[in-house]
């Protein structure tokens, strides 16, 4: 039976090609956009009855639901949401203000929050679906210039792992997919935003922007493979909770989570040290 999608931020990079994936699979498509004319521009080759635009601002929890509505009284059901839409904001911590890390929480992570409230009422009712969440290498990692944007990435990991068990009696799975650097526009100059503030003890390390900017365009990921993968891991009666998408995730991972496991077990015996007796 085909699926029907819902992919926010379906207007450029992983959120366009994941439309062309499903839709060459023989699935239909609800793909979602603030700027519906972007989104009807990077889709335009597909044509005909399997895609629905429909206009989402994921930080309005209100459209969240009207676009859901309108998904549903388009194609009568949601079997997967693809959390998509977000952008970065890239700086030093302590020089980012509140106000940019506000805006960027409101789409990255309750854009995300949004559309799973919007769409699990839908997928509970059919006693099946499949959530995929993207999130990034940076939301599994910290680095350098991304806490905001790696604060909201881990939310979204941790949501997803949480609302995961409380979901599945339902039939419906939580998939969070960590991709490395991957040929997309988020680190074009018009969709990145960095800090404007400056503060002179950072200055040695150099600025986001030098250091962030020269990755725009030669990212070895394909977002059209990315969307082909996303297709096949829908379609798993098991999918994985947390996925890696590229060689270079896969090799910046191993290592931290090999780290972690060595911290783990050389303080094994201080972290004992705190239970009480009885």
């Amino acid at each position: 039976m085909s699926k029907v999608w819902f992919i926010t931020g379906a207007g450029s990079g992983i959120g366009a090609a994941t439309a062309r994936a499903a839709v060459k699979a023989g699935d239909r498509v609800v793909a979602t956009g603030r700027n519906l004319d972007k989104v009807r521009r990077a889709l335009a080759d597909l044509v005909g009855d399997s895609v629905a635009f429909v206009a989402l601002d994921v930080s309005s929890e209100t459209q969240s639901q009207a676009a859901v509505e309108a998904a549903v009284t388009a194609f009568g059901r949601i079997d997967v949401l693809v959390n998509n839409a977000g952008y970065s904001l890239l700086g030093n911590f302590e020089e980012l203000t509140t106000e940019d890390i506000q805006s960027l929480m409101a789409t990255n992570f309750y854009g995300v929050m949004f559309a799973m409230r919007a769409v699990l009422p839908v997928m509970r009712k059919q006693r099946s679906g499949r959530i995929i969440n993207i999130s990034s290498l940076a939301g599994v990692i910290g680095f350098k210039h991304c806490g905001a944007y790696s604060a909201a990435k881990f939310a979204v990991e941790g949501l997803s792992q949480a609302a995961a068990q409380e979901v599945e009696p339902f039939g419906i799975r939580i998939t969070t997919v960590a991709p490395g650097f991957f040929r997309t526009d988020l680190l074009d100059p018009a969709n990145v935003t960095y800090a404007e503030g400056s503060i002179d003890d950072y200055a040695a390390e150099g600025a986001a922007e030098d250091m962030w900017s020269g990755y725009h365009g030669s990212q070895q990921g394909d977002p059209a493979k990315l969307g082909e993968v996303l297709v096949t891991i829908a379609a798993m009666a098991d999918p994985p909770k947390q996925f890696l998408a590229g060689s270079d995730a896969v090799a910046a991972f191993k290592p931290v989570i090999e780290a972690r496991l060595e911290e783990l077990r050389s303080f094994e015996a201080l972290s004992r040290s705190t239970d009480g007796s009885f």
